[in-house]
């Protein structure tokens, strides 16, 4: 669905009983001004991988090394981490050989990961988005939810006072 600002969510569900949980969706949706679309008309704007991030940029090489000769697709390296992507197939091959190279990674899993970003900058509209994300994960019958929100810097500032 999409919420407000234009905002691309995914929500993960598992469940026994749609004639609950599609409701239960679609109140946080409405709730917070956003849409509860149909199944898949969000999905061509993520891409499912693997992430597998490191903080200590000094293993660059060990990490470029082991991981491209297990599989990873690329590496993205910033000042404040590492981040190794996959597949989802070979993400289980790749974590494994850097872990078996002692390679502890800080964070790693499959994901939905965007190919867009939709930038909030007015506050109100993030309050809301956030509303929204926790709604959702409150339901009992949601797994993962997944967003393309970018939040400015200004916005960040002030939802974190």
């Amino acid at each position: 669905g999409y919420g407000v600002g234009g905002v691309a969510v995914i929500i993960e569900t598992m469940t026994d009983n749609l004639n609950r949980t599609v409701p239960d969706v679609r109140h946080c949706f409405s709730k917070t001004n956003g849409n509860l679309g149909t199944a898949g008309s969000v999905a061509y704007l993520f891409t499912k991988r693997g992430e597998i991030i490191f903080e200590d940029v000094s293993l660059e090489d060990r990490i470029m090394d082991v991981a491209l000769e297990a599989g990873a697709e690329d590496i993205e390296i910033t000042e404040d981490d590492i981040l190794v992507i996959t597949t989802p197939e070979s993400f289980g091959d790749v974590q494994d050989a850097l872990t078996a190279a002692g390679l502890k990674s800080d964070n790693a899993e499959v994901v939905m990961s965007p190919s867009t970003k939709a930038e909030i900058t007015d506050i109100d509209q993030a309050k809301k988005i956030m509303k929204m994300i926790d709604m959702l994960e409150d339901l009992d019958d949601v797994q993962n939810v997944y967003t393309n929100v970018e939040f400015s810097d200004a916005v960040l500032a002030e939802l974190d006072a």
